[in-house]
Parts: structure tokens; sequence; C-alpha cells
């Protein structure tokens, strides 16, 4: 789990970000937070979002051109240098300077940032789901209640309908043969004589077998 740095400072730097207007308050590095949206539809909460992970500009006089921080290890919101374990859970993709789309940068996503970007993955899948007429829930793999009960030797008809609705093919038993065991050895044995006699009748009327068919 990504542990918050321990800065001297940051206390005072968190305090002087309250005073800021909201955007550059979400732009500006700090702690991982939860991005509070202004808008009620998840369309204009996505260009809200969106403006937020925008790369920053290089800044001559009032003209802007450029990246700012399109340097390896950079994040190219606030400039802040964090370099990425292969494992860690927050760990971004490659920014484009579109957010959405053109092309890729150098840089990469703070994990204040990295954490917004994934609130904004978040909520394009809800999006997607609603214009597909489907329900924003993540899917969880669930068991049929009745396989957690153990060994099963009856099944109602709501069981069946249950276990063939979750995928699961029902069988009826194949009938258990009625012999004792001895009556199943001295069958086998019978089997085993009949098959040895017909070998030999099959060798005495000139069938040769070689060495290895021999010694079996």
């Amino acid at each position: 789990m990504y542990q918050q740095p321990l800065l001297v400072g940051m206390h005072s730097a968190q305090a002087s970000l309250a005073f800021l207007p909201k955007l550059p308050m979400y732009r500006s590095p700090g702690q991982i937070e939860e991005y509070k949206y202004d808008q009620i539809k998840p369309k204009k909460q996505l260009k809200e979002i969106r403006k937020v992970l925008l790369p920053e500009k290089k800044k001559f006089f009032i003209f802007r051109f450029g990246k700012k921080f399109n340097l390896k290890d950079r994040c190219v919101v606030c400039g802040v240098n964090h370099s990425w374990d292969a494992g860690d859970y927050l760990r971004p993709p490659i920014p484009l300077d579109e957010v959405h789309k053109g092309r890729p940068l150098r840089g990469t996503y703070c994990p204040k940032h990295a954490a917004i970007f994934m609130q904004m993955e978040m909520l394009e899948q809800q999006i997607l789901a609603e214009e597909h007429g489907l329900e924003f829930r993540g899917f969880k793999p669930k068991m049929p209640s009745i396989v957690n009960k153990g060994p099963l030797k009856t099944l109602t008809q709501e069981d069946v309908i249950s276990l063939t609705a979750a995928g699961w093919l029902i069988k009826a038993p194949s009938p258990v043969e009625s012999e004792e065991g001895k009556q199943t050895a001295m069958s086998l044995l019978a089997e085993m004589n009949a098959s040895m006699q017909k070998l030999n009748f099959l060798v005495n009327n000139g069938v040769e077998l070689d060495g290895t068919e021999r010694r079996n």
C-alpha cells in the first residue's frame, strides 16, 4: 500500500493549498485525496476532472507552448519527481498530452494525480455502462450457495435450476453394480482364464510371438 511521504513543511504547504482556488489546489502536489465534483451530470464531471490532469504547459509572458514537466519520473501535472514500482497498484499508464488522446509523454503522474486518473477511469466506465443500459458495478464471481454445504445426496428442483443457471451441468448418476466384492473377483478371474486359454490355442496353431511378447 502506498505510504504518504513525510516531508519537512508538508503541514504548512497543505495549509497554504487550502486558500487556493479549487483547480490550482487539485493540480498542486500533495497527499492522495478524492476529487470532489462541482457538476452533477457524469459527462460534465468528465470534462471537469480532465482539466485537473492536463499536462502543465510552459509559459512565456502570456504565451503557452510545449509541456513544462515532460521529463522522466516527473509528474506532467505538478512536476513532482516520483519513481513507480512495477507492482504498485496506483501505477498509471503513460500520460497523453490530451489526457484521453494525443501523443505519449516522457513523464508520469505522481501518486496524487495517479489516484485522480483512476477516479477518471471509473467515471468513464460508469458513462459507458449507462450508455448501454447496464448497471455499473464491479464483477464479483459468486459460487452457488449450495456448493458450500458439502457433499450432496439429494437435489431439489430449485437447486437444479440454480446450479444450471450458474453454468453447472447436472447429470443423473449411473446405476451401481449389485455384485459383491467376491463375485466381482471371481468373474474377473474367469475372464483371465478364458483369455489365457485363447492365447495358448493361438500359439499352438502356429502364431509366432517375438521375444518381448513372450516375456509378457
